[in-house]
């Protein structure tokens, strides 16, 4: 049987080595970002319960409500904190949400996808990067509830998360793709139990739903 000459084989250091400081940067960048996240994630929750619900507002429908509700409660600085945190979120949010938009969509098409390249070589991306941000600024102009289309945008990612999760735990756990960068047993069985928790939780949750409780 002939061998294919057009692909050279790489020496076997090349397939082997490497890769240990990525994944040791990448550990601990997970582990900060994830744990700062849920952490700030947790005070508003009981900042919110202790301000805002304590005096009965449960109903809020805009940020700038909830920012007016603050300054009786909070004082000035409670107001200003909370207006400068929602106009850093957006600040962030803009390039986060729309950049990782035209990246997926770009490299599902097979389009030159990166913030290095000029305009022009990069027109697709670029695009999809304007229009992700222009459809962004439109929807603060629609007569809907924001703070509800925030709780039905989190609701589907929910769901969405579910065959997410499920296959990127196939991929990770299958040693012909991954080879030596195959996941250890610990983070098998607990990336497994948060796929399962994950898929229950949906599953009561369309249950709520559709039972209309």
């Amino acid at each position: 049987m002939r061998r294919d000459r057009s692909r050279p084989r790489l020496p076997l250091n090349i397939l082997t080595r490497g890769g240990g400081s990525e994944i040791r940067r990448i550990t601990v960048d997970t582990t900060v970002g994830m744990t700062l996240s849920n952490v700030v994630a947790f005070f508003i929750v009981v900042a919110t319960g202790a301000t805002l619900h304590a005096h009965g507002l449960t109903h809020i429908e805009t940020a700038a409500q909830a920012a007016e509700a603050l300054r009786p409660i909070g004082g000035e600085f409670a107001f200003l904190l909370f207006a400068l945190g929602i106009v850093g979120t957006g600040l962030l949010a803009i390039p986060v949400l729309a950049g990782s938009a035209a990246y997926a969509i770009a490299e599902t098409f097979g389009w030159p996808s990166t913030l290095e390249a000029k305009f022009p070589e990069a027109v697709g991306f670029y695009a999809i990067i304007l229009a992700a941000t222009i459809i962004g600024f439109a929807i603060g102009f629609l007569p809907i509830n924001p703070i509800e289309l925030l709780v039905w945008t989190a609701v589907i990612n929910g769901i969405v998360a579910v065959p997410i999760m499920a296959m990127m735990m196939l991929i990770v756990t299958n040693g012909n793709l991954m080879g030596r960068f195959r996941t250890r047993p610990s983070l098998r069985w607990s990336g497994g139990s948060a796929t399962a928790l994950m898929t229950v939780t949906v599953i009561a949750l369309l249950w709520l739903f559709l039972s209309g409780t």
